[in-house]
């Protein structure tokens, strides 16, 4: 994903650069100290991805967003807590309240990068999610992976454990976060602990669905989403 960072603050533009540098799959495009720079890029380039402060001069964050016709993926960076509801409003991907760490800032790109790829994948690829992948945190390192290889993924208290065919991730997200990276179109919730690859589904029976020697339990609350899937 191109991107961009809009901040006043030098020592801002280091740190995030700093934690991209580290996602192969980013490539900053400019550094932008005012909203009216970037606007300035923007009439001429395209990106796919900005992180966006909020105070400051000439063109406050928001008020940049307005002028925005088709504005790329947002995701705010700033102190000021109290402006995340009116950010969800302009359709953001996530706020990052400074000071934030890699961790953080890696869920909310992985975020930007499921949204950004989502309509690609259904148009493309409807039945699956092929070539796609996340990193998710697991013993105190990151890891790739496709989103084609996760069979399903179980909750485990605060953490959960990505099932894949040969192995199994024990990562630190609840299972409502991990939710939120994964495709609709590919994945779907089936009870309160469980999400399913809906591809990799060899039968359901009853309240139980199978996917090779595994048996999971069909929520009560997600029968829906089952009739949903069997149309």
């Amino acid at each position: 994903m191109k991107y961009l960072i809009i901040d006043d603050e030098h020592m801002a533009h280091e740190i995030i650069k700093g934690y991209c540098d580290v996602l192969p799959n980013l490539k900053l495009m400019k550094h932008c100290y005012d909203a009216l720079e970037a606007l300035e890029y923007l009439s001429k380039h395209s990106v796919d991805l900005i992180f966006l402060d909020l105070n400051m001069p000439k063109l406050k964050g928001f008020e940049f967003l307005r002028t925005l016709s088709s504005p790329p993926k947002v995701i705010v960076t700033t102190a000021y807590q109290e402006f995340a509801l009116e950010g969800y409003e302009y359709g953001i991907v996530d706020y990052l309240l400074k000071p934030f760490g890699f961790e953080r800032l890696l869920k909310a790109v992985n975020k930007a990068s499921v949204s950004k790829f989502a309509s690609v994948r259904k148009e493309l690829n409807p039945e699956g999610s092929e070539g796609k992948s996340i990193f998710l945190y697991s013993n105190k390192k990151y890891i790739q992976v496709r989103l084609d290889e996760i069979l399903f993924v179980e909750a485990a208290g605060n953490y959960s454990k990505v099932v894949r065919e040969n192995s199994t991730i024990l990562v630190r997200e609840k299972i409502s976060d991990m939710l939120d990276l994964l495709s609709n179109s590919t994945f779907v919730q089936v009870h309160k602990s469980f999400i399913v690859a809906k591809i990799y589904i060899d039968s359901i029976e009853g309240n139980q669905i199978s996917i090779g020697e595994h048996k999971i339990p069909i929520g009560k609350l997600y029968k829906g989403n089952i009739n949903a899937l069997l149309g």
